[in-house]
């Protein structure tokens, strides 16, 4: 996308090269794998572009062919990447897919954990109607935990809203370490998603009541509760709704989808109801797939 309109969602974070293997197979076995891209942010703005709204996404990528494959790729899903830089001095990360036994990555010392607030002074936060994040980015360095900090204080003094994925992240850093950082951040969002598993490892909470408990202050909380459902808070009380019953092929990028779906259900002003049903459409999609992002599908192509 180069069009100079303001985007609809800007989404800051990570993105990597992925590997996968063809098929369901597992790494240990599989003879043919693909590349492709794979980071939470550039997933959600990868869906909410599919789904019909303008998305961009911001970061750092190594400037070597990694880094470039990674922003030809994205921005062939119809992602605005004018205001990804490209880093001379650190590589694009890696992760490896792995079906069925989680994800490997290779992400040390990336070009991404040498974002700061300075990689978006010139990024118009203000304008967007969204501004989406997640608890990874903090913990790739100090550096991006002081972006972290700088993009949720800009966009609290402006009209849009700040979006936040707490997507812990244990290979990263400890539940211990993480809970109370992670706990901050979503209490100074205007739109949390949180896993009630997530919610459970990190804060003790096993109830989607007692998540809203502890997150009080977002205007609109989404506790998700797997193959369950996910539920909304919001000032006009809770909202649950069942998710679609999916033979799951792969799980990763399952949660990108969701939040991609019930954003681009805000944008387009649906009620809670709606928004939660776009949400597990869109991650029903993924979940039959190894791909983290299912190409030109739109919401209605998931089962009802």
């Amino acid at each position: 996308m180069t069009s100079a309109a303001a985007p609809d969602l800007i989404a800051i974070g990570e993105t990597m090269i992925l590997v996968t293997p063809r098929d369901a197979t597992s790494l240990a076995d599989a003879a043919d794998v693909r590349l492709s891209f794979g980071g939470a942010e550039s997933n959600v703005a990868a869906h909410v572009a599919a789904l019909g709204h303008r998305a961009a996404w911001v970061s750092r990528l190594g400037d070597e062919v990694l880094g470039r494959r990674v922003h030809r790729a994205i921005t062939a899903q119809g992602v605005d990447t004018r205001w990804v830089q490209f880093d001379p001095d650190a590589p694009t990360g890696v992760y490896f897919k792995d079906p069925g036994n989680g994800v490997h990555y290779y992400r040390a010392g990336s070009a991404a954990s040498r974002m700061t607030p300075a990689s978006v002074a010139d990024v118009p936060l203000e304008d967007a109607r969204i501004v989406h994040v997640s608890g990874i980015t903090p913990a790739l360095s100090p550096e991006c935990a002081d972006l972290i900090d700088a993009v949720i204080d800009r966009v609290a003094a402006s009209d849009a809203l700040l979006s936040f994925d707490v997507n812990h992240r244990p290979a990263l850093w400890p539940a211990s370490e993480a809970a109370p950082v992670l706990l901050a951040l979503a209490n100074r969002a205007d739109v949390v998603f949180v896993g009630l598993d997530e919610a459970e490892t990190l804060w003790g909470c096993r109830t989607p009541v007692e998540v809203r408990a502890l997150v009080p202050s977002p205007a609109r909380l989404v506790v998700k509760d797997g193959d369950v459902g996910a539920t909304e808070f919001s000032e006009d009380g809770a909202v649950f709704v069942p998710a679609i019953p999916t033979e799951v092929v792969e799980a990763v990028g399952a949660g990108d989808a969701f939040a991609a779906g019930y954003l681009a259900g805000v944008l387009a002003g649906l009620t809670p109801q709606e928004s939660l049903h776009a949400g597990h459409e869109r991650a029903h999609l993924v979940l039959q797939s190894t791909h983290d992002v299912v190409v030109g599908a739109k919401t209605g192509d998931a089962a009802n």
